[in-house]
Order: C-alpha cells, then structure tokens, then sequence
C-alpha cells in the first residue's frame, strides 16, 4: 500500500459560501469571449495580453485518462505537452475543480488529477463525488508546468494539510514554474505556505480580510508572475482561460473560449421565454439528472452544483451498468444511483445533459425513454442542454415548442431559437450548453423560487447576474 504524508482530517459538513455582488467584467479588444484581467505583466492593461515567459515541456510521464472528444488541433501541443497537476480534497468545490480539468485537456494539456485523501474516490463540497487519476504520493517526484488549485471548503484546508502537496506548489513556485487557486485556495492555502509574498492576489470575497491588505486586489483575475489568483466557481472559466494562455498562447485560449460560448455580455441575450407558465411547486423540487459515459462534465456538475445551492433535490442516475460514468474529458463521476433505481420517483424536472457521445446514449436507453415520455404526458417540465435536445425531438417530445441547442445540433430541432444562450417554452428549457449553463441552471431556480433567490446564489458563485 502507498505510503501518505498528508494529514487526514475527519470529514466536516461542506460550506457553501456568500458575499457582495461581484465587479463589472471588461472584454478582450477584438474577442468574442469576456476576459475581465487584472495584471502585473509591463503591458498597458488595455491590451490584455499576457507577457509570457517560454514554459519548457517536461519529460516526465503522469498518466492520466485520455481525453475522449478532440482538443484544439491548432495548438502546439504536438510538440510540447504540457503537464498540470489538479489537486482534490474532501470538501473540494466541484465546479472549480471540473472546469479547470476539462477547459485544460481542451486545449491539450496532460491533466492529473491527485487525490490529497487515502482514498481516490473524493466528495466534493456540493455533494458530487469526483474519482482521482492517482494519489498525490505518486506525484511527488514528477514536474508540473502548472500546479492549479481549486477552492472550497474545507477542501483548501485539506490541500493545505497534505505536506507533499505542499512541497510540490512550493518547488513549483521556487523554480518559476506556474501556480495558481481560486476561490478560498489563495487565502486557506497558499498564504500559510508563503506562497503569495510580494504577490497580488484576489480570492473568494467572503476571505478577501485574510489576504495581505497592500497586496490584495479586487478582480475576477490577477496574474502576478508565475501566480494566477481567482475569486470563485462563476470565475472558474476565466481562471481557466488565463492558465491556457500562459500555457499555449492567447490564440488557443481565444479559440477554446469561443468553442465554450464565452460570449462578451452584448453578444447573445442571456434567455428568451415563451408561453410563460408558473413553475412554483408546494414542495421541495425533485430535479433527476440522467447521465452516461461521455456525457460533458461541465454541464453535469454545473448543473448540480447550482440547483443544490438553491435547495433543490436532485438526483444523477447513471444510464450505465455501473453508477461511476467516464465524462467526455477523462472526469470520472459516481451518480448516485442507477437509472432503474431512480425511475420510481416522480421528480418535477428532468435534464439532459449534452456531450455527443453522451447524447447518443442518453438517446439508446429505455429507462429514461420511458421515464422522459411519463414526465411530458403528466405537464412535468423537461430540460435539455448542448446536443441533448436531439434527444427530446427524436423521441416526439419538443413538437412545437421553441428551443435551442448547441449550434451542431440547433438544425435537428422543429422549432429552432438561434441567439439566446436559453430559450424557455412553457415547461421546456434548453440551453447551447459548456459555459452557458449557469444561465440554463440560474433560470431553473428563478423559475421555480423566484429572482431573488437566483441572484443570491450568483452572488455566492461570484457569476454576474442581472438585478432585476
């Protein structure tokens, strides 16, 4: 058995964290996608481009699960394979965590994802269990371009007591290779190994008053030398942007936000609703999540992550033979239950979420076929996101209503509404998918709570969201 250095703590109830509306964005010149940037780089901040130090491939070998969709061809990944190391802990934010591993193999990066506990299987803090690659111990000896670090609570305590983790991020940081956290990671974990001297640093908010007060910035990004700081789970894919520019060059990070439909704000409306219909129910809501192997991660979590924010039950039945799911980037999930399990509850909503293999095979189950044609015969609401809402029209069940989908798949529909990033009919909503999604899952919980509780939860996201 693997030897462990890093101190197990016993597991402690996740916290959820909450604080003031977060700054305005600002847009890259000539980009599609937002890119709010606070720098320490000698560049007029309104170029928004990093000054980038060459970053020299590693010759050691991480093993890691193989992507299962393509990358960004264009990059020059085929001659340099960069390596990044994703540490998780009990307790680790999920959203922060996924979209980190998911937005980097994107762009080519080999991805490790290392497990801080004794075991691989990792609880995150919205209640997701995540599997690890390997256990940080195996780690100890190889060398990362990148060390990223996710927050959450008590996750950043948990990498904050794991020795080897910490003597990796600061070996990483003596030999000027990147590093970076998000969220609570800069003030919980970084700053009490001495990671952030001479830095500025931004973080989740609620810890903002733990920072040093000279060197502490407000922004949704700040990159100061090899550290890359961010503030939570709605900046995780700026966060993730940035690491992939100073990785692979603004060009790749340019292309890869547009492929997750990183729009500026002015560029698509965030939702169009039609035939307006009342959600509220009585009760808590019931929302089942039907998930299979190449399902996208991204929208999984995401998903999950927001609506339980809000106090929503919900449920991810695995349509496969076993409960744990390979997502379409290499992100190993475990559902809570079988889909055959789940069947014989009533649940107030049913999403798809999208990837194409995933998809197919969402398609291909009766289970779910069965249990999609019951929740549309009983006036129950329906949701789809990505190219799952082929799904729904090639089982008869969109019929007229408008929707819209991933721009691969928005064809396929009857009723097509290309521009928003959700469409609403009725008890429909459909979303393009990737970054779009905590649009689709805030418009779910103002719909079934109202505004006001969908505002709080951005806000405790750190996602911008409209105040009225």
């Amino acid at each position: 058995m693997e030897s462990l250095s890093c101190l197990v703590l016993k597991p402690s109830p996740p916290t959820r964290l909450f604080f003031p509306p977060r700054i305005p964005q600002m847009a890259l010149p000539g980009s599609t996608f937002v890119f709010p940037f606070s720098m320490d780089y000698q560049l007029p901040i309104t170029t928004a481009k990093l000054a980038l130090k060459p970053i020299r491939a590693s010759t050691s070998t991480v093993p890691t699960t193989p992507s299962t969709t393509s990358t960004v061809t264009s990059s020059p990944t085929a001659a340099s394979t960069k390596k990044v190391l994703v540490p998780i802990g009990f307790g680790t934010e999920e959203m922060e965590a996924v979209i980190l591993v998911d937005v980097l193999r994107r762009a080519g990066a080999e991805v490790t994802v290392a497990s801080v506990e004794p075991q691989l299987e990792v609880q995150a803090s919205g209640g997701t269990k995540l599997v690890a690659d390997t256990r940080i111990s195996t780690c100890s000896d190889r060398v990362f371009d990148l060390v990223a670090l996710p927050g959450g609570m008590p996750g950043s305590a948990q990498l904050r007591d794991c020795e080897i983790l910490k003597k990796i991020t600061s070996k990483q940081a003596e030999e000027k290779r990147l590093y970076g956290g998000i969220s609570t990671a800069p003030a919980v974990t970084l700053l009490p190994w001495g990671l952030l001297k001479r830095k500025r640093t931004t973080c989740h908010p609620a810890f903002f008053d733990r920072l040093p007060t000279f060197w502490a910035v407000k922004s949704n990004i700040q990159v100061s030398g090899e550290l890359t700081t961010s503030q939570g789970p709605g900046t995780s894919f700026l966060f993730a942007l940035a690491l992939v520019e100073q990785l692979f060059g603004e060009s790749v990070a340019r292309e890869i936000g547009e492929l997750l439909f990183m729009h500026s704000a002015d560029d698509k409306p965030r939702k169009e609703e039609f035939n307006k219909v009342d959600w509220a129910v009585s009760h808590t809501p019931r929302v089942l999540v039907p998930v299979a192997n190449g399902s996208e991660e991204i929208e999984i979590v995401t998903i999950v992550d927001i609506l339980r924010r809000a106090k929503v039950d919900v449920v991810v039945a695995s349509i496969e033979k076993s409960v744990k799911i390979l997502a379409s980037q290499g992100v190993k999930i475990i559902a809570d239950k079988l889909i055959g399990d789940a069947a014989g509850s009533i649940y107030d909503l049913i999403i798809l979420p999208g990837g194409v293999a995933g998809t197919e095979r969402l398609q291909k189950s009766r289970i779910l076929k069965k249990l999609l044609k019951e929740q549309d015969a009983a006036g129950r609401i329906l949701g789809a996101v990505c190219s799952s809402p082929t799904v729904l029209h090639k089982h008869g069940l969109l019929k007229e209503n408008k929707a819209t989908a991933h721009p691969s798949s928005i064809t396929e529909l009857s009723n097509p509404v290309d521009g928003p990033k959700v469409v609403i009919d009725g008890k429909l909503i459909t979303s393009m998918g990737l970054a779009t999604v905590s649009d689709f899952a805030l418009a779910i919980v103002s719909k079934f709570f109202g505004h006001a509780r969908a505002r709080s939860v951005a806000e405790g996201l750190v996602f911008e969201y409209p105040r009225s």
